[in-house]
């Protein structure tokens, strides 16, 4: 692993100009498999990611990964790495991917369950924002809803925070939210999710 963020930089810029480069090329030039495995320097090989901050994209649900790849491609959602990586991808390219990370296994993290006083503020707080509508009970969601149990906890308490800050604007339902909660609310859910 990469301690030095201009080593880390770098080596992100190099994947990310050989991923333009295949990306680039004829429509079919190279197989799902191929392009999948460009994705493996951030989000891991075996599924699990590199950083704590990046989402892991095993199992996650199909129509999820798909309009996450059309947002970043769109701009609706930003991130400077991902949008020059799908910057040159067609819709058959996005959905092939999505389909592709969606058939793989859900990795095992290992994280920790949460500790009894976190999961109960964590319970409390999603009751109130009634996170499992879209999330479903057991918070693996369905369609174009994120599966979230177990996901990456810094990642996920990144991502309500940037919701709840206007940073991330792909869902004003989302952001609306984020916003009633208190970000020690947020950390809570964060560890519980993540110990799921």
């Amino acid at each position: 692993m990469l301690r030095d963020p201009a080593r880390r930089h770098a080596r992100v810029v190099a994947v990310l100009a050989t991923v333009m480069i295949v990306l680039s090329g004829p429509a079919g030039a190279q197989g799902v498999d191929q392009k999948a495995q460009l994705c493996t320097a951030c989000h891991g090989e075996s599924g699990v990611p590199q950083q704590k901050t990046t989402p892991v994209l095993w199992g996650q649900q199909l129509g999820y990964l798909y309009v996450q790849l059309r947002d970043y491609k769109s701009g609706a959602r930003k991130n400077d790495q991902m949008s020059a990586v799908v910057a040159s991808m067609e819709r058959d390219d996005m959905l092939a991917l999505a389909q592709y990370f969606s058939q793989k296994p859900w990795p095992g993290l290992g994280q920790p369950p949460a500790a009894a006083a976190a999961a109960a503020e964590a319970l409390r707080a999603t009751s109130a924002v009634v996170c499992t509508t879209c999330h479903q009970e057991s918070y693996l969601g369905e369609g174009t809803q994120p599966w979230v149990a177990g996901q990456e906890r810094d990642y996920l308490a990144q991502t309500m925070l940037d919701f709840r800050d206007g940073k991330r604007g792909n869902n004003p339902g989302m952001s609306d939210l984020m916003k009633s909660i208190s970000e020690s609310d947020v950390a809570a859910i964060a560890e519980y999710l993540a110990g799921m």
